[in-house]
């Protein structure tokens, strides 16, 4: 399994949520996931977009017969001989196969997405909280630089917000500084998250975002030193992304 491109890393994490990696490349997938915060957050984009579609799939019950027959035929193999043909009784039209072998692979698709995402989850999470991630990426097509992190428990209404490096980037030039910044759609400009270190990972409590909401934006700009002396980016940008709040 390669991830140097950015297609390489998309399909592998889609085929991920899905299940149908080889256990060879899963095991890759699953130790680069330790390490690289830019694709636990493409997991996550492809459990969110996955999981969506399992609301068009309707359950489906196996028959009766199912389970007895399977039970039947592991012990024949266990024995090492061959087990006898078993003719079913002819099921009623609802648990015919010829009918299921022409549902949508959509459907088949989302409920196989479904069963992986929530197994795959690296920890359990109530269904009332609140998760976000953002992807900062240079303005310009620089690649990937930051992931934001966000998680707010419903019990207590507490969170903690995670800026993390995905590269290195280049050295800040001497009497500038990195600042962080971010704005709710709608807010009428931004707000600072405070200064930060090239090449470090940065934790706040979410009491500290004026508001959290879908396409929240959030950005690195090149300030000077000590940071912006006004209450807005006065330098450029060098990363900047917006969020996307997941589904449990």
């Amino acid at each position: 399994m390669k991830l140097d491109t950015a297609e390489e890393r998309s399909v592998a994490a889609g085929e991920f949520v899905l299940g149908t990696l080889s256990d060879t490349d899963r095991q890759t997938l699953e130790a680069a996931l330790v390490h690289d915060a830019a694709l636990r957050a493409e997991v996550a984009m492809w459990q969110d977009r996955l999981l969506s579609l399992t609301r068009q799939a309707a359950p489906a019950e196996p028959s009766a017969s199912l389970w007895p027959r399977i039970d039947a035929r592991l012990d024949w193999a266990a024995a090492g001989r061959r087990a006898p043909a078993v003719v079913p009784p002819r099921a009623p039209w609802w648990q015919r196969l010829g009918l299921w072998q022409g549902v949508s692979g959509l459907a088949v698709a989302a409920c196989v997405a479904m069963g992986s995402a929530l197994v795959l989850r690296s920890a359990p999470m109530a269904e009332q909280d609140q998760r976000y991630v953002a992807v900062l990426q240079g303005p310009q097509g620089g690649g990937n630089g930051w992931v934001v992190e966000v998680r707010v428990e419903a019990a207590t209404g507490q969170g903690r917000l995670k800026l993390v490096p995905v590269a290195p980037g280049g050295p800040v030039p001497t009497g500038r500084t990195l600042q962080f910044w971010t704005k709710a759609p709608g807010a009428a400009g931004p707000s600072s998250l405070g200064l930060v270190q090239a090449g470090s990972t940065v934790e706040l409590p979410t009491t500290r975002l004026p508001d959290l909401r879908p396409e929240q934006l959030f950005e690195i700009t090149l300030e000077p030193e000590g940071g912006s002396p006004l209450d807005r980016p006065t330098g450029p940008v060098l990363f900047i992304g917006r969020a996307v709040k997941l589904t449990s």
